[in-house]
């Protein structure tokens, strides 16, 4: 078990490792990008497939909430929470639609997508990614081994050198969470942790 254990951290190390070294430019850009889409008064959506999606609304309620700074809520939204309007769209069009419909719907010019996908080859992101292109939002995704098509696609890609699903997850969240950090910083300065509740 003790091999195990270090075996699957030491992975999980490595991944993060290699994804900071290839994608730290783009990292940076992505919080730019972030920053001045709240500073324009304008949205992030958030996007993804099964743990993806709990990647999503995680970082959405980090944003509207709190994340390490106790200041006002930020907008964004992840477009994976509404049943009704998912499966609406699920059962009279596509599954593959459920993203790209809501973006067409809410996006603006100014806004801001961020699709998680660990393959790269999710077709709903893919739809939404080409609807935000349509709505004249940038669009920016997060990926695993070779990207897939949205690596292409996106106006921006952060891909994570990886094979193995888990660690490509656990390190798009660990990504997210530090662009999170960086915006907080950026937007309200270097305040004070909040305490653990």
């Amino acid at each position: 078990m003790q091999t195990l254990l270090l075996h699957s951290l030491a992975a999980s190390i490595a991944a993060k490792r290699d994804f900071a070294a290839a994608a730290g430019e783009a990292i940076g850009r992505l919080a730019r990008w972030m920053t001045e889409t709240i500073r324009a008064g304008n949205t992030i959506y958030l996007c993804g497939n099964g743990g993806s999606a709990a990647d999503a609304q995680h970082v959405a309620g980090e944003f509207i909430n709190r994340f390490l700074i106790n200041r006002r809520p930020l907008p964004a939204v992840a477009l994976t929470t509404d049943t009704s309007v998912i499966t609406a769209i699920a059962n009279d069009f596509s599954y593959d639609d459920i993203f790209a419909k809501q973006v067409e719907a809410l996006a603006r010019p100014g806004d801001l997508l961020i699709g998680i996908s660990t393959s790269g080859n999710s077709e709903n992101i893919i739809r939404a990614v080409l609807a935000a292109h349509d709505k004249k939002t940038r669009s920016a995704v997060l990926t695993g081994g070779s990207g897939g098509r949205l690596k292409e696609l996106a106006d921006l890609a952060l891909n994570v050198p990886a094979y193995k699903t888990p660690h490509i997850q656990e390190t798009h969240i660990w990504a997210l969470h530090f662009l999170c950090e960086v915006v907080e910083q950026e937007l309200f300065g270097e305040e004070t942790e909040t305490a653990l509740v």
